[in-house]
């Protein structure tokens, strides 16, 4: 018969496999010693063939450990499905003249059951042995031999599982230590101080970086001991929000004074998002600390710079209007128009003055980056004692200084023609100002009511070429005026992009 089902051509591969060679095969000898009592024979074995030879993985009644394959009768039992039984080997042919017929154990029974593995591999067999022929096996014994048989392979294969899953967790132990090795390693060589956290916040973990930074001794920080790193007046807030992050899963970011090891406090922006399983569930933080006291000591050196150059122009807005003003005394025949200049002059100032940089005792009161807050600055001389005549509605679109000075000049224009000839003329006269923001422009209407019909000017004034000026050259936008019995009614569609880099960003 060919080599049967289960003998692998490499048996190597298969047995190896196997954790065969450590030992510890007690329960396998409680088995043949069962087997042997059970079928009321001398010898029982658990053999395993080899490519060269059967060895016993527990006996009982035989002192060898193991023979060669030539004269291994489990190496026939092992090919078939069922027991394999001789009933005397002195009368086979195929075992006759086997020596271990001939010589001890002077084997003249033999009953075999198969060990099958869970992949249809065949190791080599259960069997029994006696020194007297005998007719073979009660239903009994074959039963218990065949079940006896089971129990050594599901042994053997809870070994091998074993072995499995401890290979397997020396891996992933491995594979856990070379990922932590390349994180530290890359940690090490990022320029910001890097550090981790349980998920209860415990610091476990800061890279090089950190100790060279602090200089604190290694291990000093771990747990709580970081917030002494920070200055006091900022431990609370670095707390508050770090147990936030720790009760919800947000982000962390703060910034902070950190202690320097040369003794001076380092504004630093730090930083924390968590690693989640895949259930979700917060397994890690991972936070970085970075040195921007630099960039914050140039952004307030630009400041001031900023501040500087703004103060000094808003000087040179007063001193324009101080020359026009001295100009109207001496030449008193362009007073009217010197007067109407100074006033635009003004207006730029209040357009420049809103927009520019502010200290913290230079904000604004309210409104500040919007268009009603440099509005209310410009119509604040058309109040009176029932309160605002140029009436807001609608939104309150966001504007820079590449939009304060066309609007400032347009408004102040309209408003001062409303004082002259529409309804700011009037006690009774009101302005309706609604603004109303679509996807692309920002549409501004501006109504007169209560004041004396609008005339349509004969021909086109200064005014008129410098609203168009403001909104067509400068904003890109277009502008529309109808001149009705109740008052002037005047549209303006200005591009979004064109009120707010903020907003041209966003388009």
């Amino acid at each position: 018969m060919a080599e049967g089902r289960g003998l692998e051509t490499d048996r190597a591969a298969l047995l190896a496999r196997y954790d065969l060679d450590t030992g510890g095969f007690a329960t396998l000898d409680q088995i043949t010693a069962f087997a042997a009592a059970l079928c009321d024979a001398p010898i029982a074995l658990v053999s395993i063939v080899e490519e060269d030879r059967q060895r016993f993985l527990a006996r009982t009644g035989l002192d060898v450990e193991e023979t060669p394959r030539d004269v291994s009768f489990c190496a026939h039992a092992m090919l078939g499905d069922a027991i394999f039984v001789v009933p005397d080997a002195t009368q086979d042919k195929h075992f006759a003249d086997n020596g271990l017929v001939t010589g001890a154990p002077f084997i003249r029974f033999y009953a075999g059951a198969p060990l099958i593995d869970s992949d249809g591999g065949t190791l080599g067999a259960l069997c029994v042995i006696d020194d007297r022929p005998r007719a073979g096996l009660s239903d009994l014994q074959r039963q218990g031999l065949t079940l006896l048989a089971r129990q050594v392979m599901a042994e053997l294969e809870g070994r091998r599982r074993d072995r499995a899953v401890s290979a397997q967790q020396e891996r992933d132990a491995q594979a856990v230590a070379d990922s932590d090795r390349l994180f530290r390693t890359l940690a090490d060589t990022m320029p910001q101080m890097v550090w981790s956290a349980l998920p209860d916040g415990y610091n476990d973990y800061f890279n090089a970086r950190w100790y060279e930074f602090t200089g604190a001794a290694q291990g000093t920080t771990d747990g709580e001991g970081w917030s002494a790193m920070f200055h006091p007046e900022d431990q609370p807030r670095a707390w508050e929000r770090w147990h936030h992050s720790l009760a919800t899963g947000d982000p962390y970011e703060i910034e902070y004074r950190m202690r320097h090891h040369g003794g001076d406090y380092r504004w630093t922006l730090g930083r924390a998002l968590p690693i989640r399983d895949a259930e979700g569930a917060i397994v890690r933080w991972i936070g970085t600390c970075t040195d921007i006291n630099d960039q914050i000591a140039m952004v307030e050196e630009r400041e001031v710079i900023a501040h500087e150059l703004s103060h000094r122009i808003k000087n040179i807005f007063s001193v324009i209007s101080g020359l026009i003003g001295l100009s109207a005394r001496e030449h008193p025949e362009i007073r009217a128009a010197a007067d109407d200049l100074r006033d635009r002059i003004m207006a730029l100032g209040r357009a420049h003055d809103f927009v520019r940089p502010h200290g913290p005792n230079s904000q604004p009161d309210h409104g500040e980056g919007r268009l009603w807050g440099i509005l209310d600055q410009i119509f604040a001389p058309y109040r009176d004692a029932q309160g605002a005549r140029i009436v807001f509605s609608g939104e309150n679109p966001v504007i820079d200084d590449r939009s304060a000075t066309p609007l400032a000049l347009l408004f102040h224009e309209l408003a001062t023609n409303a004082a002259k000839y529409g309804a700011l003329s009037v006690p009774a006269g009101r302005v309706h100002l609604q603004v109303e923001s679509g996807d692309a422009e920002i549409r501004i209407d501006w109504r007169e009511e209560g004041g004396p019909p609008a005339v349509p000017a004969t021909r086109e004034g200064f005014g008129s070429r410098l609203m168009q000026l403001s909104i067509e050259r400068q904003l890109g936008g277009r502008i529309k005026r109808d001149w009705l019995p109740e008052g002037l009614s005047l549209s303006l569609w200005i591009p979004a992009s064109s009120m707010s880099r903020a907003s041209a960003g966003k388009a």
